[in-house]
């Protein structure tokens, strides 16, 4: 195996999930040539021009960064080429073009955060914590010519707590990932391994389960799901993009809310209308769904912060009015 500062490696990827890979490889003392990452773009409500997690991190390791509009601009499929990288690793990026993962000596692999193949696409932690696994994990495979089916190399078992959110899990991910990414350079540099095709894992396509895009109607509660249903919705998607819900007090005032965080009060059986809401305007929120009941534990108002149930029913007077629609 090559010396670690011999082998140049060009990492891609976009959020601060992708950053601690990065900060792993280069505190592991390999040679990190270049960074490619998105083109800076406006964000948020005075649409300033940001950078993305990836950028910022290699800017503050002195490290070159190319940010390519198109990943086929012969440019900078020029440029990568010059660097004669040993391998590509890829964490949170875009679908890269055979001419682009054909480049590096090794070979060019992904991190993703699933045990694939189960959960191939854009939003792996979230859709594992609302089907309600037990487990996630993360994967490391070889890019080939569509997204998240290539060989796999590594895979490693992460838990799920049962109230666990999204944003929770992704933060204990972060390591293990980092982990694996370098478990897999040093796979890969040795040359003595066999990536293993994903078909191998499952014995029937109709099992494996999806991991698509977040839209907005996929992150409104459905009241006439069941409460570990709706529990697993609120806990997938906080804390972003959060789960939305209409409060209505059946006299024309309606408020959209996000649902936070929450915990399964009963599970088992429900008495009253789904949206229903069982409270003492003090201290606790619950709501019926079609089978079993749910707190509501954190929920943010309009134009305000998330806060704690508790401390939110002590502005909101008269919530005993209303049911969630």
């Amino acid at each position: 195996m090559p010396n670690k500062s011999q082998l140049k490696i060009v990492f891609m990827g976009t959020p601060e999930f992708a950053v601690e890979p990065l900060k792993a490889i280069i505190n592991a003392g390999y040679f990190v040539p270049a960074v490619v990452t998105v083109p800076d773009k406006p964000a948020g409500r005075g649409q300033r021009v940001t950078q993305s997690a990836v950028k910022s991190f290699a800017n503050s390791q002195g490290i070159n960064v190319l940010q390519p509009e198109k990943l086929k601009d012969q440019q900078f499929i020029d440029e990568l080429t010059k660097i004669e990288p040993d391998i590509f690793v890829v964490v949170a990026f875009r679908m890269l073009p055979e001419a682009v993962w054909r480049i590096p000596r090794l070979g060019t692999f992904n991190l993703h955060a699933s045990l694939l193949p189960q959960y191939r696409g854009a939003a792996p932690i979230n859709w594992a914590i609302i089907n309600g696994e037990t487990k996630t994990g993360l994967t490391t495979f070889l890019i080939d010519h569509s997204i998240d089916t290539g060989n796999i190399l590594l895979r490693k078992e992460v838990d799920i707590d049962p109230n666990e959110t999204a944003g929770e899990l992704h933060d204990r991910m972060l390591m293990v990932g980092a982990d694996l990414v370098l478990s897999t350079i040093e796979l890969m540099a040795s040359k003595s391994y066999k990536a293993v095709p994903q078909d191998s894992f499952f014995a029937n396509k109709d099992e494996l389960k999806s991991a698509p895009k977040l839209f907005k109607e996929t992150c409104r509660v459905n009241w006439n799901k069941p409460a570990i249903q709706v529990h697993n919705l609120i806990r997938g998607l906080s804390p972003y993009p959060g789960v939305w819900a209409i409060l209505n007090d059946g006299h024309g005032d309606i408020i959209p809310v996000k649902l936070m965080r929450s915990t399964v009060v009963n599970r088992d059986s429900s008495n009253s209308e789904p949206g229903t809401i069982v409270t003492n305007g003090k201290s606790f929120m619950h709501v019926h769904c079609s089978l079993g009941l749910i707190s509501i534990d954190e929920m943010q108002l309009p134009g305000k912060r998330n806060l704690p149930i508790k401390e939110l029913l002590m502005g909101f007077r008269g919530i005993e009015r209303y049911r969630f629609e």
